[in-house]
């Protein structure tokens, strides 16, 4: 009777209590809310976006180009009312031209380097091509590969122009000449069919023959060419240190000539104003301008020589002691010379004659 009494009793402990029922209007409403949860938040986050410093968006409304934004966080009508599509339009991009580069190893592309010149010779190039995106509308919709359409263009450039040249001139000194003219067609192409791309450079790696003997044959023509126009650029140096040194001294010594031509001149002038002064007074006075010249003249031939004036005038001989005077030194005082009597000259009535004479 115990039993029976307590199975009631386990029965209702072990059912527990039952969860209280949720109205109707309640139940919606927390769906409601989920809803508008999970809108909130998929509108948030397709609203905005961010573009980095080397991209620009394009923003498509109902899948038509509309607008294009800069660089930082922007506003758009959630998907699929506006679309964002961003690319890299400030960035400097590359593609090789007939090899890969793939960490610091170059693989060849030979079907993209080999080539034929205008000579019917075979040649290898490789080059590189530098580019951005200029127009993003043109980069979108005109072209669906850019990168592909890209390097056939480059490609075809290359070979029409590489073409039209010889394999002599291709390898030796027409290399920037080449250049030049293929990114001019290049550009024309990009031009002709809108591809929205800007080319920056084209720069070859290598134009060469292709392995074996031909290139090392070219090769010792080329290292010859550069040897030659390296000794061609020496006589070209020397040339222009020499010949302004040789103009200098050619000037200096026409200037030192001029110098000196013009100091002949003075000094004849002043040799000229000089006679003339003394000419004049040799006029005034010839007697007195004529023994001073000689004395100077004297004084200026004969510096060291001892000079003894006498006068001549008298009948009488005079009779200078030079021995004495030219013993007594470096004297101040010379003596005046000694005057002897005159020699008595008998009359000629007075002459012996011949045999009286005898």
């Amino acid at each position: 009777m115990d039993q029976n009494q307590n199975q009631p009793q386990n029965h209702s402990m072990g059912g527990g209590r039952r969860p209280p029922e949720l109205k109707p209007g309640t139940l919606k409403k927390i769906i409601f809310g989920a809803v508008a949860a999970v809108v909130v938040i998929y509108v948030g986050s397709t609203s905005f976006y961010t573009v980095q410093e080397q991209e620009r968006a394009a923003i498509l409304t109902f899948g038509k180009y509309s607008n294009e934004t800069s660089a930082g966080l922007h506003f758009k009508w959630p998907y699929p009312i506006q679309q964002v599509i961003t690319v890299p339009a400030e960035l400097t991009q590359r593609i090789h031209i007939g090899y890969r580069q793939e960490g610091s190893e170059s693989i060849p592309v030979d079907e993209e380097a080999m080539m034929i010149t205008g000579d019917e010779n075979i040649v290898s190039a490789d080059a590189v091509v530098q580019w951005k995106i200029s127009n993003i509308h043109d980069y979108l919709y005109n072209i669906s590969d850019a990168e592909q359409f890209l390097r056939n263009a480059a490609s075809s450039s290359i070979r029409a122009v590489i073409g039209s040249e010889k394999l002599d001139y291709a390898i030796t000194d027409g290399k920037t000449v080449i250049q030049d003219k293929v990114r001019e067609k290049l550009i024309e192409l990009q031009a002709k069919y809108k591809t929205g791309i800007q080319i920056i450079d084209i720069k070859f790696q290598d134009i060469e023959p292709p392995s074996g003997q031909v290139a090392e044959a070219f090769r010792e023509v080329t290292n010859a060419r550069e040897e030659k126009n390296t000794k061609i650029n020496n006589a070209a140096k020397y040339e222009n240190d020499r010949i302004p040194k040789a103009r200098g001294e050619a000037q200096a010594l026409l200037e030192n000539a001029e110098g000196q031509k013009k100091s002949r001149i003075l000094n004849a002038e002043g040799d000229v104003a000089k006679f003339n002064a003394i000419f004049g007074e040799y006029k005034n006075n010839p007697n007195v301008t004529q023994s001073r010249l000689v004395l100077e003249t004297l004084e200026k031939i004969l510096p060291s020589a001892k000079i003894f004036i006498t006068n001549s005038n008298s009948d009488t001989v005079n009779y200078l002691p030079l021995n004495e005077l030219l013993k007594s030194g470096s004297g101040s005082t010379v003596s005046p010379p000694a005057t002897t009597p005159p020699a008595t000259t008998p009359p000629a009535s007075e002459a012996p004659q011949g045999g009286d004479a005898q």
